[in-house]
């Protein structure tokens, strides 16, 4: 049920509308109306009938206006949207780019087109769309089934990367490493499915620990602003290393790299967004380092998770007001945040408390305490359930809470991580 009537939400308001797609993804419903004030109305477009979805959304004051989308068609969606006269669609979720790109098309405002769309909820279709480009080759088959399993190793070889077509968080994503694991891990994947999603088994990217040292992550992501196919870069953000399978558990800004670095990862991701079509819209792009040198993980065609609070805390670019400005036709970027520097004067982290591997359980309730005593640590954002177990396959956001924090410079970020370390590696058992 709507909470508010369009023509007196638009008339009362001397305010662009913008509507936004939502569901769960890299931006709260909350954080979306801080980042809208003064700037725009928010609608939100919602399935209400998604119990996760009416959770997020039912903490909203109740002048917030929200339409319930369950049940309705594409067109009764698009149809209802017009209605609003917005200036501006977005989403923060990947698996909504379909329904808003449908909905920016209706009511004639920027966004990803259709196809470019596609490209980028399809990892088998944006690794096709790379290698046609000359950006870079990836091998990558797709798996419909049991029998596609044997075909799609043979030309991957091993050890290969199980993932579904379309996912995000690295939910249902392992390295495998013999033919007889990945088939258990597809039986896994596929066992309870009424309808079992389609999969893709693509080559294993060798990492490079020399690179950045093997304490920090052997990857990043490049986030970006693109206004009319121009391209303008936000910052590079590094990581925290991943653990089993592919869970990440941490981000930083600005990133730590050698000399040139930043600049040659930055080329990298700008030649995969020409080469997707990307056109409008804030990107995050995740870069891998390899003996091959820099390597395209995947392209995402929006905000990234967790990035816009430690570019906010490190350099004071709130990119999430960015992404709305952005999204209604204002185009500002600041200068790009590549290293510590007169624009970012420290270094910001989140770290993610998460088990180091399936099985355990959480500690003692002192953790909040212990941890916010630890130097450059600010915030702990944890709820302890001694019930609580990992479970791997549900990703990066399988964790008990997050620790907020910054520091001078990265060697100071160093000792907080590690004196974080000490603390985590007595508290799961």
């Amino acid at each position: 049920m709507d909470r508010t009537d369009p023509q007196t939400r638009t008339s009362a308001a001397a305010l662009p509308v913008l509507l936004v797609v939502y569901g769960r993804g890299s931006a709260t419903p909350r954080g979306v109306l801080t980042a809208a004030r003064r700037v725009c109305t928010v609608v939100f477009l919602a399935d209400l009938g998604d119990p996760r979805t009416a959770a997020d959304l039912a903490t909203l004051p109740k002048s917030a206006t929200v339409v319930d989308t369950a049940g309705l068609t594409e067109r009764q969606l698009c149809d209802r949207a017009v209605e609003f006269g917005a200036s501006g669609v977005i989403t923060f979720s990947d698996r909504l780019l379909r329904t808003a790109a449908a909905v920016a098309e209706r009511c004639g405002v920027p966004f990803h087109d259709r196809a470019t769309v596609e490209v980028l909820v399809d990892k088998f279709r944006q690794r096709e769309a790379l290698a046609a480009a000359g950006v870079q080759a990836t091998v990558c088959r797709t798996v419909h089934s049991a029998a596609d399993l044997g075909p799609a190793l043979a030309a991957t070889g091993l050890p290969a990367v199980l993932k579904p077509r379309s996912g995000a968080g690295s939910v249902d994503t392992c390295l495998v490493s013999s033919a007889g694991e990945l088939a258990d891990r597809y039986t896994e994947f596929t066992r309870d499915a009424a309808t079992p999603a389609v999969f893709v088994l693509e080559e294993y990217l060798v990492s490079d620990p020399t690179v950045v040292g093997e304490f920090w992550g052997d990857y990043v992501s490049v986030e970006s602003a693109i206004r009319d196919g121009e391209i303008r870069t936000i910052a590079v953000t590094g990581k925290l290393p991943l653990a089993h399978p592919f869970r990440e558990t941490g981000y930083f800004t600005p990133a730590l790299l050698p000399d040139g670095l930043a600049e040659e990862v930055v080329a990298l991701e700008q030649s995969a967004l020409r080469a997707l079509g990307i056109r409008e819209g804030v990107t995050h792009t995740e870069i891998k380092f390899t003996p091959d040198g820099p390597r395209l993980i995947e392209v995402n065609g929006r905000l990234g998770g967790h990035v816009s609070d430690v570019l906010k805390r490190s350099a004071g670019t709130d990119l999430l007001t960015l992404a709305v400005r952005l999204a209604l036709r204002e185009f500002a970027p600041p200068a790009p945040v590549l290293a510590l520097g007169a624009n970012c004067p420290a270094v910001a982290f989140q770290y993610f408390l998460s088990p180091p591997t399936d099985g355990l359980a959480p500690g003692d309730s002192e953790l909040v305490e212990d941890l916010q005593a630890i130097p450059g640590v600010d915030l702990v954002d944890a709820r302890i359930d001694p019930s609580w177990r990992a479970d791997w396959r549900a990703g990066t956001e399988w964790l008990i809470g997050t620790v907020y924090g910054s520091a001078a410079g990265h060697a100071e970020l160093r000792a907080t991580v590690e004196g974080i370390h000490r603390r985590m590696d007595s508290f799961w058992s």
